[in-house]
């Protein structure tokens, strides 16, 4: 009985002491930091750029002739049809003028008639007749202008679109060139921004043999994306000096109007790149406006190196100089460790490792 509870006594402390042995190498293993690489992979990478949105035709609308703005027959925000009358100048000075000049029409008429009558009796000469048209030329002609100002004296609508803030208000004695308003058509949007030369070289070379490349999108202002997608029609012809960089335009599709003239927003441009470095964005930290990464050497030290972005991705960053395929970087407690310290660490395959991030990646 009493070999038979040493046995089983043993037997009980050789079995904590093993537990107690696992605990500890499981902690251990807990308590070493994760380490991972680099990797070269297929990508499509999306860039950013700050836009500029204008309608296709943004016209400003002036006073033709000096009067009293007599009439506004839109109201500012108001969408206006082709030919559709917006603002009428007193037009009473300019209808007396075309009656006096209907009158002198008329006279001339008249004394041309009886002129041509003579002529035909061979009472007056061709040359009196001749001056008779002329003056009766020159009456028609003085009719045709005052009718033009007239005219003027209505401004209607050259396109269809939307009608901006009002300048002047009922009654404003305006003059000849005033500004009365701004007319925009939103039908189609066009959307400016400026693109770098390396990746201006980079938009052509992939859109000289993918044309979906001329594709892009638009983020507004609310950072959501705009439901229509744009296509790249034009290219500046030079690249600023100043700047370096060229002016790309898109033209977006705007059914429903929702984008405005003046707006502003990013344009994404989504770019394939063969054999892209990424790294996920969780294994850097920066510095004074620089990116750092920790490399670990041969010798399990760890030292921090700056890297370059070249594009962000979700979850990832693109490196395009500071690191190499085959480098050991930490990945998870950077705010444990300290420049030049060793340290423990496990290696996660940097495949796994992105397999647990949200990224569409080919």
């Amino acid at each position: 009985m009493k070999k038979s509870l040493m046995f089983l006594g043993l037997t009980v402390l050789l079995f904590n002491a093993s537990c107690k042995s696992e605990e500890k190498e499981e902690k251990k293993e807990e308590g070493k930091l994760v380490v991972t690489s680099p990797i070269r992979k297929d990508t499509l990478i999306t860039t950013d750029y700050v836009c500029q949105i204008r309608s296709i035709n943004n016209i400003e609308l002036r006073a033709l002739e000096k009067g009293y703005l007599q009439g506004i027959f839109v109201d500012e925000g108001k969408y206006v049809k082709k030919g559709q009358l917006m603002f009428q100048v007193m037009p009473n000075l300019y209808q007396a003028e075309m009656k006096k000049a209907e009158a002198e029409a008329n006279y001339a008429e008249i004394e041309y008639k009886n002129t041509k009558s003579l002529a035909d009796g061979n009472v007056v000469s061709a040359n009196e007749l001749a001056l008779a048209k002329a003056k009766l030329d020159k009456a028609l002609a003085e009719l045709s202008l005052t009718k033009v100002h007239l005219g003027f004296t209505e401004i209607r609508a050259p396109f269809d679109g939307i009608m901006d803030r009002l300048k002047v208000r009922k009654g404003s004695l305006v003059d000849e060139g005033d500004l009365l308003t701004t007319l925009s058509d939103n039908s189609k949007m066009w959307v400016y921004f400026n693109v770098p030369e390396a990746q201006y070289l980079n938009f052509k070379t992939h859109a000289s043999t993918n044309n979906s490349m001329y594709q892009v999108k638009l983020k507004m202002a609310n950072n959501e994306l705009f439901k229509h997608t744009g296509i790249v029609e034009t290219i500046e012809g030079e690249f600023d000096n100043e700047t370096g960089n060229i002016a790309f335009r898109a033209t977006f599709p705007n059914p429903e109007g929702l984008l405005r003239h003046g707006e502003t927003g990013n344009i994404q441009v989504t770019v394939p790149v063969k054999n892209a470095l990424l790294i996920p964005q969780k294994a850097t930290f920066e510095v004074l406006d620089k990116i750092y990464v920790y490399v670990i050497d041969k010798d399990n030290i760890v030292r921090s190196r700056p890297v370059t972005i070249a594009s962000e991705l979700p979850h990832l960053y693109a490196i395009s100089s500071g690191l190499s395929a085959g480098d050991k970087i930490l990945l998870e407690g950077l705010r444990k460790v300290k420049e030049n310290q060793k340290i423990e660490y496990k290696f996660e395959e940097p495949s796994q490792v992105i397999s647990h991030l949200s990224l569409y990646a080919e």
